[in-house]
């Protein structure tokens, strides 16, 4: 079982002695996040303000949200994948993998094919509906990926992105 004691200000901030700026700060005697230092925050402030800026385009234009665009490119990248390899990739749960390949199946965006003969599990390909919105998609995505970084050197936005993937294998140690 582990130890959940609080630790004091100090034994924490020796936890990122090797940072140049910590993700804790002291306020009154507590030990508090600082924001504009911790990780997760900054991940979660990007990816929240893209989304808020993506998808109310994506769904006045396509009729489909962040998701069905996450599923349509990943089966772009990979056609003829089942819904675990989307989730695997893209990172999102089952559930709403499979509510965005049911929807986009409806609307004739994505085509299944069962993977073995009597099999619930299928594979999945954009239609050609789903290959023509993928490609006006993609030319947004990649126009508003311009305007993120603009403003960051390009060295810097690869030490950036090499970070993140590394993050991205960490997670794995997170869940064990």
């Amino acid at each position: 079982m582990e130890d959940h004691r609080p630790q004091s200000h100090a034994d924490l901030q020796a936890l990122f002695a090797d940072r140049i700026a910590a993700p804790i700060s002291e306020r009154d005697g507590l030990t508090i996040l600082d924001i504009e230092n911790y990780v997760p925050f900054l991940l979660n402030a990007v990816s929240s303000g893209w989304q808020r800026v993506s998808a109310p385009r994506y769904r006045a234009t396509f009729g489909l949200g962040i998701t069905d665009w996450r599923v349509i490119a990943m089966l772009a990248i990979e056609p003829e994948i089942t819904a675990n390899r989307v989730c695997e990739v893209v990172k999102l749960d089952k559930a709403a993998v499979s509510r965005s390949i049911n929807s986009m199946e409806a609307s004739e965006h994505v085509i299944g094919t069962p993977v073995s003969a009597g099999s619930r599990n299928r594979t999945w390909r954009l239609t050609a509906k789903g290959e023509r919105v993928h490609n006006q998609i993609l030319e947004i995505a990649l126009a508003n990926e311009l305007r993120l970084v603009s403003g960051i050197p390009l060295a810097d936005l690869e030490i950036c992105m090499r970070s993140l993937r590394q993050m991205i294998r960490n997670l794995d140690s997170l869940s064990g």
